[in-house]
């Protein structure tokens, strides 16, 4: 059944860039103006953070567009209290947009006596009055199991596909899709059929926590374009050495696609002094001046899938009609028109 009230937008300070990106996509889709509540999110001397939505929001389906990433609480703790503010405000209904989803890599207890922290925040979430989360990527397909309330986990792929169509066109043949590691076989091997690409594994081994012992590539990729295929790039040290065990096992050309860009510490400069061609991530986390300065780092949007995403669900139609390429390219308005 169709929604009767309207959908509304909010964000908090974690990505501002990407909560205006989609509410100027919702208001190509919708062909009415639709912009963010007007709002603060700011924060005391002693760092609480105060909320103050200075908009009628009684009965509005409202949307919050937060990604969690660095820095991980105070974004986190920025959604919770919007969330708190909507709901004592009688909001009728209120989804979380989370591009990104912090704490989603400690999904599970490593070693005796450690926490499963996505767990806990997906508690928190449920705990704040939030009813539904949108979220790109999840680390782990098992967190959706954490929250007590629907969750549409988005998928890059489709935008990845399109992207190297593009880019790559001319010499699909020649590409091979590389997983940096076994874990994200899954995830490479849906690009790759996407593509119609071949498919190859870096194996990894550690020596100790933190250190690489050994790489080695299972798959044919000498003379090959090989594109490595994760979603999250933290310091880039594992994506770094990968490349160079491809070009040492002979591969033409290697590039890399990674839904979350974190970036932390040394990891521009690691991307920007290694082997690889580029690498391309989405905007589920803002790109600092550094990123976007990065002569081999490119960005590609997710507005358009977001935007449409969150008109789908004020709707109450399909969201898995977005995990389609074919799908997606009108919604990108011929960024990569087949031609």
């Amino acid at each position: 059944m169709a929604a009767m009230t309207e959908p509304k937008l909010i964000s908090g300070n974690a990505n501002r860039p990407l909560a205006q990106a989609i509410a100027r996509r919702m208001s190509v889709h919708r062909g009415v103006p639709v912009g963010l509540v007007n709002a603060r999110v700011e924060r005391f001397n002693d760092q609480e953070i105060f909320v103050e939505v200075y908009e009628n929001v009684r009965g509005e389906d409202m949307f919050i567009i937060q990604p969690t990433s660095n820095p991980a609480n105070d974004n986190l703790m920025e959604l919770l209290i919007i969330a708190d503010a909507l709901r004592r405000s009688s909001a009728a209904r209120i989804t979380a947009v989370i591009p990104y989803f912090g704490y989603a890599r400690q999904d599970r207890r490593t070693k005796a006596r450690t926490p499963i922290s996505a767990k806990l925040v997906a508690n928190l979430i449920v705990e704040s009055g939030i009813e539904r989360v949108l979220t790109l990527d999840l680390h782990a397909a098992q967190i959706q199991g954490f929250f007590d309330i629907p969750v549409d986990n988005l998928y890059s792929a489709p935008i990845f596909a399109l992207d190297v169509e593009h880019h790559f066109r001319g010499r699909l043949d020649s590409l091979t899709v590389v997983s940096p590691d076994v874990g994200g076989v899954t995830r490479a091997r849906e690009l790759a059929t996407r593509v119609g690409a071949g498919l190859a594994v870096v194996d990894k081994r550690r020596s100790a926590p933190g250190e690489i012992a050994e790489m080695t590539v299972i798959g044919e990729v000498a003379g090959r374009t090989c594109i490595i295929v994760d979603d999250i790039c933290d310091t880039a040290g594992t994506l770094v050495k990968a490349a160079e065990t491809l070009v040492q096992a002979g591969a033409g050309e290697v590039h890399a696609y990674i839904t979350h860009g974190v970036l932390s510490g040394p990891a521009v400069e690691r991307v920007g002094a290694s082997v690889m061609r580029s690498l391309v991530v989405t905007d589920s986390i803002e790109a600092t001046p550094a990123v976007r300065a990065a002569r081999n780092i490119r960005i590609v949007p997710t507005a358009p899938m977001f935007a449409q995403a969150i008109l789908n669900i004020w709707n109450g139609t399909s969201v898995s009609s977005l995990f389609e390429t074919e799908t997606l390219m009108p919604i990108y308005e011929g960024m990569y028109a087949r031609g």
